[in-house]
């Protein structure tokens, strides 16, 4: 098969090689021809029909070629070098399935070792069963966590032979069965998976494993992973307080490592370890780690006081070296947090397996892919930013959200009191100055953070990053954000005194980069404004945000829920201040055991995620839905920039601002939340109205008795598709409460496209907002029609959108929409208009 490949090619090669002369026999090229002809591809491998004739001219030893001849040679050559590298891409393709086909072996054998061992344990259990003499035989295939002896760990001797022992232990849990390991939900292995992995079953402590292949050499890969700080987010710092040289070539390390708290409810947690690392007789690195004996081991710094102790299992990561290049990976992440020192709501969330396999395990794995992407030149780069500087801009948003999360005191943050804030927390940092930067803001007194967590009931982390990311008006108060933005422009209109400028609710989100599976999107958000000062008609008053939002993923297990920005100067300096504030958004629980069975996906915050949920909904699986709720942590943190005599009114400004914010959020999660008591209705569309379904019958009901007609075909009416009908009706349908200033309730999609807003931000319009001043003054006319015959026609005229955009309508009718109507059942419940052929102006 070699040699037929090796015979084409020669005659590919000499068939490019020969042209056809006068008397039609082929000839071969010169080698000062095809010298010529190279020089020519190398500058343009598809030079035009002119090119070509000049080339004759220009090089008399081609002269006796014919240019058709030419062309045909440039067309064999570019088909030779694209069969080149089809090959050549081929051939690493075929190096990597094979690594990843090895790597499904061995874990195939794992799996059947296991399967062996527990065949044994279960025959082994029966025959205790049925033998009457107890005895105290053990089976061999129940391994647990040996506890090394104590030994002296400021001996050299002594920490040799703890590393040795973590190392046995280590490799036991990266390729044996010395945890019983089982397949992470969600996260299948196949030819297009990034690994394999599991996560720890009846063992102590929290387990997480990952294998997968990485096109980086070794002694690169341990350089990285050993650099925690850099793909750990929840890592605060990592100092290696003693190294020295091991007999078989490695090293042993003393580390110190702190860890941030996710939430604002628990402390952080820090690690007093030892780390191993070593090569293998097969040529495999090892980097093994643990934690040593004793709590009040360690340094004793005064930060150690704001943390507990925790504990790290043997962990670590075995790289294997591949042939042709790149390396296959093992990754162990073994610890125990100490759940006992966290609230009972909290405890899920430190005894998760799978939380340490999305915040760890798989964030290293996902990491050093990144960068192996990045060397090889496969990322594209975003607005002519480098990858590692957008990476590095990712890294200091997520710092210094957790820095403001945790507030230590070293740091120089310290708890403000403010009257009747008790929900919220306030901390005062006077010595940061936006420090860490090339030109810190001085005339700034400090950073003052307002923060909180709280606990959501059955809400889908992931639909909620993505609705705060999507729909910032809806929570945001932009001359705030404009507020805090304006204290990091350099111009003479910076904080405090501010140009007066008014802000559309608007935003535009334009994408920087993100990670190679999306799970991480970095991103500059324009909010835009105009000035209301006639003198600054024409400069721009637009506001942006640097943000990362990551976990918008909804099928990823246990994965946390981010968005984080920060305001930024438009011209954005790779060293620019950041000051970022954001939501995090952590599961602490599941539906079922294995939280296989997650909320429903691609659920929305519009009345389209009630279409799709009735009698016949089903998971997955085939099995119907659920109605367990599931839990998750909410946790705030807004920080604002101040100057010294201003603290006291920063503080208030803040407090109010983030209470607002939490009570907007608590609006918008009650309309993720699924309708857990009945799944065969709609989603409420707002406390204290009818499920969806049912309004929607009532409206066409009510508009039957009215009018002697039917809004939706009769086809539609009396099953579960009128809701459907109604949500697609091509004419905008919106119903207002009947309050003295009657509020909006309910628009179908035409109605919301038609106010330029969505479902949950309809609930805080006014009926009179809606219209210019002749439409109100046609409404004020014919309400008390409206109100004493039930219904209303109105003429053609205008609305306005609230974006301010003008809206115009042929016609208009109102009726009032009876609950349960029949011709005994009086109740209204709310008015309907329904706008006829709209259009923008």
């Amino acid at each position: 098969m070699a040699m037929a490949v090796a015979n084409h090619r020669e005659r590919s090669s000499d068939s490019m090689n020969k042209h056809l002369d006068s008397s039609g026999k082929y000839v071969r090229y010169t080698a000062e021809q095809v010298e010529a002809l190279e020089r020519v591809y190398a500058e343009c491998p598809k030079p035009s029909s002119l090119r070509r004739q000049q080339l004759i001219r220009e090089c008399p030893i081609l002269s006796n070629i014919e240019p058709k001849q030419i062309k045909v040679w440039f067309q064999n050559r570019r088909c030779r070098d694209k069969q080149r590298k089809e090959s050549s891409r081929l051939q690493s393709v075929n190096r990597k399935l094979s690594a990843m086909n090895k790597l499904l072996m061995e874990e195939n054998d794992r799996l059947q070792k296991q399967v062996s061992q527990l065949v044994c344990e279960n025959g082994y259990m029966k025959q205790q069963l049925h033998t009457v003499q107890v005895t105290d035989a053990s089976c061999d295939s129940v391994v647990t966590t040996p506890q090394h002896s104590i030994r002296d760990p400021n001996s050299p001797a002594g920490l040799l032979s703890i590393a040795e022992e973590t190392l046995a232990e280590f490799l036991s849990k990266a390729t044996g069965t010395a945890v019983d390991w089982v397949q992470m939900p969600g996260m299948k292995p196949g030819p297009d998976s990034v690994g394999i992995f599991a996560i720890s079953q009846r063992c102590s402590g929290v387990a997480a494993r990952a294998c997968g292949l990485v096109s980086l050499e070794p002694p690169k890969i341990a350089e990285i992973l050993k650099d925690r700080s850099s793909w750990f987010r929840d890592c605060r710092s990592l100092e290696v307080f003693t190294m020295f040289p091991a007999g078989t070539g490695g090293t042993i390390e003393l580390v110190y490592m702190q860890t941030y708290a996710p939430t604002t409810l628990a402390p952080a947690r820090d690690f007093w370890t030892l780390r191993y690392t070593t090569s293998l007789e097969n040529g495999s690195l090892v980097v093994c780690e643990r934690s040593l004996s004793g709590t009040g081991a360690g340094p004793n710094a005064a930060s150690a006081a704001q943390f507990v102790r925790a504990e790290m299992l043997p962990s670590g990561y075995l790289i294997r070296p591949c042939e042709g290049g790149g390396s296959i990976i093992h990754i162990v992440d073994h610890l125990n947090l100490e759940a006992w020192s966290v609230p009972d709501v909290l405890r899920p969330l430190y005894e998760s397996c799978k939380a340490i396999a999305q915040k760890m395990t798989i964030a290293a794995l996902r990491y050093i892919r990144q960068i192996a992407q990045e060397t090889n030149g496969e990322v594209v780069y975003g607005l002519g930013r480098q990858p590692a500087v957008l990476r590095a801009f990712s890294q200091r948003l997520s710092r210094g959200f957790n820095d403001a999360v945790n507030g230590f005191n070293d740091d120089g943050w310290s708890v403000m009191h403010c009257d009747g804030a008790e929900d919220i927390i306030v901390t005062v940092n006077s010595t940061k100055h936006l420090d860490n930067v090339s030109n810190p803001l001085s005339f700034l007194g400090g950073v003052l953070c307002a923060k909180a967590s709280m606990l959501l009931q059955n809400v889908p982390p992931a639909v909620l990053v993505r609705f705060l990311r999507e729909h910032r008006s809806e929570w945001a108060d932009f001359n705030v954000d404009a507020y805090s933005a304006a204290t990091l422009k350099a111009g003479t209109y910076g904080y405090p005194g501010m140009r007066p400028t008014r802000f559309t609710g608007s935003q535009i989100i334009m994408p920087l980069g993100h990670t190679i599976e999306h799970e991480e999107m970095l991103e500059v958000v324009r909010l835009e404004g105009h000035s209301l000062v006639q003198d600054d008609a024409f400069v721009s008053r637009d506001v942006h945000l640097l943000q990362i939002c990551t976990g918008i993923d909804e099928n990823a297990v246990g994965a946390c829920s981010e968005l984080v920005f920060a305001p930024i100067n438009e011209m954005f300096p790779d060293d620019a201040p950041l000051v970022p504030s954001g939501f995090r958004v952590i599961p602490v629980d599941a539906k079922t055991g294995d939280g296989q069975d997650l909320l429903a996906a691609n659920r929305t915050l519009d009345l389209t995620s009630s279409l799709e949920v009735g009698p016949a909904s089903e998971n997955s699986s085939g099995n119907p839905t659920t109605s367990s709720s599931s839990r998750s942590i909410l946790t705030i943190a807004f920080q604002f920039p101040f100057e010294t005599n201003l603290q006291e009114n920063v503080a208030t400004m803040a407090c109010q601002y983030v209470r607002s914010v939490i009570s907007s959020v608590q609006r918008v999660a009650m309309a993720i939340s699924p309708s857990g008591s009945n799944p065969s209705f709609g989603s409420k569309l707002s406390p204290g109205s009818p499920e969806a379904v049912t309004l929607a019958q009532w409206i066409c009901h009510s508009y039957t008795r009215h009018f002697g007609s039917e809004l939706l075909s009769s086809d539609s009416l009396g099953d579960g598709s009128v809701l459907k009908h109604l949500w697609q009706h091509q004419d905008a349908i919106l119903c207002c409460s009947l309050k003295p200033q009657p509020v909006f309730m309910f628009a179908n999609q035409a109605g919301l496209d038609m106010l330029e807003t969505t479902l949950v931000a309809l609930q805080d319009i006014t009926l009179d907002k809606i219209f210019d001043e002749s439409g109100r003054k046609a409404l004020c006319a014919d309400f008390a029609k409206l109100m004493q015959q039930g219904f209303a026609c109105l003429p053609a005229g205008i609305c306005v959108s609230t974006m301010g955009r003008n809206v115009s309508y042929e016609q208009a009718v109102s009726w009032k929409v009876f609950a349960a109507p029949s011709e005994d059942n009086n109740v209204v419940h709310c008015l309907a208009f329904l706008f006829v052929n709209w259009s923008f102006v």
